[in-house]
């Protein structure tokens, strides 16, 4: 079976000259922010000290000012143009990631169609989450491998409605939001559908780090002076915040940046990164990975949906396996506020609690 990767290119020309961009400059440029040093920087990228340093000296060469600065007792540091870029990196990075996976899972399917070869993996159309990138990299060398397609809560249920997918992710928070999510949820699953107990996460507001802005909760996403980034709709995240800004009884028309939209966690994390706006709806985990502040709203739990008939298939059998499998556990308990306690258990219908 044909595998594709499609990745992007960035090309910068200059006065005189154009070179295409390494994005492994990106990976020493996040180590050096960390740590401060290029030894533990190149470790991190995977490359040879000597290779990082020309690297970042070949960049600095071709834009003509520094990226990195070394002082006495401070380590090395990145200057100003360094940060822009890797903020930029990282955005790209979160942003396109999960559509350049789309577009690849499309165009390796219609090859393999084309070839007449009958493709071994299972079709998941989910939500965004760092927990299925896990699961498809623990997948991807076994007998049923997993072809993801990234789209909305609501738009994953309905491409299994339509037979368009063997298995569909969707998160709901636990409480009572969850309770009125649920009747949402359950309108868009097939008649005779299963379900399984995938992760449970925590979401909550990604702000700056420090939180200079003092952000409590969903109400200060009205205050004048404070910008916000929002998921796109159709998420089941950007669903549970109108949600709560309805329960709070918000003017959404007072929220600085509630239609600007991003369709990932990550990219929402690298805008307040990149001092883009202030706040962001999104998970633990991404607010970990860039070194952000995070208030915990609520706890989620990320359900797979898929027929009734397809449960006890091969494929699926193999599925959850791996899914209560030691690998997968402790992948996910390195994910902050993440926890797969419950991960591959069969439950009859969406509770909001979790089974015990």
């Amino acid at each position: 079976m044909i595998r594709l990767q499609i990745r992007p290119v960035w090309r910068f020309r200059g006065e005189s000259s154009e070179r295409d961009f390494d994005f492994q400059l990106i990976a020493i440029l996040a180590g050096l922010e960390v740590s401060g040093k290029l030894t533990h920087a190149a470790e991190q990228a995977a490359l040879s000290y000597r290779h990082a340093w020309n690297l970042v000296s070949e960049w600095e060469a071709f834009f003509g000012a520094r990226l990195v600065t070394k002082s006495k007792g401070r380590g090395s540091e990145l200057t100003a143009l360094g940060k822009r870029l890797l903020w930029a990196g990282q955005r790209a990075q979160a942003r396109l990631a999960p559509e350049l996976e789309n577009l690849a899972g499309e165009f390796a399917g219609a090859l393999n169609e084309a070839l007449e070869e009958r493709p071994a993996a299972l079709a998941m159309h989910a939500s965004h989450d760092f927990a299925v990138g896990v699961l498809r990299d623990l997948l991807s060398e076994g007998p049923s491998q997993l072809a993801v397609q990234y789209k909305g809560s609501f738009d994953a249920l309905a491409s299994l409605r339509r037979g368009e997918c063997d298995v569909a992710g969707f998160h709901l928070p636990e409480g009572r939001l969850g309770t009125l999510l649920a009747q949402r949820y359950e309108e868009c699953l097939p008649p005779e559908y299963g379900l399984i107990m995938f992760v449970t996460r925590e979401q909550g507001l990604i702000v700056r780090a420090g939180n200079p802005r003092e952000i409590a909760g969903v109400e200060d996403l009205c205050r004048e002076g404070v910008r916000m980034v929002n998921r796109q709709r159709g998420s089941g995240t950007r669903a549970l915040l109108e949600f709560m800004i309805s329960s709070h009884g918000l003017d959404r028309t007072r929220m600085d940046g509630y239609e600007n939209e991003e369709i990932t966690h990550g990219a929402v994390a690298a805008l307040i990164a990149g001092n883009q706006v202030d706040v962001g709806f999104g998970v633990q985990a991404a607010a970990a990975q860039y070194r952000l502040g995070f208030i915990p709203v609520c706890r989620e739990r990320y359900y797979l949906a898929c027929r009734a008939d397809d449960l006890e298939s091969a494929a699926m059998r193999h599925l959850r396996r791996t899914l209560r499998g030691k690998a997968f556990r402790a992948r996910v308990a390195e994910l902050a506020g993440y926890s797969a306690e419950h991960a591959g258990q069969a439950v009859d219908r969406i509770e909001t609690v979790v089974p015990g």
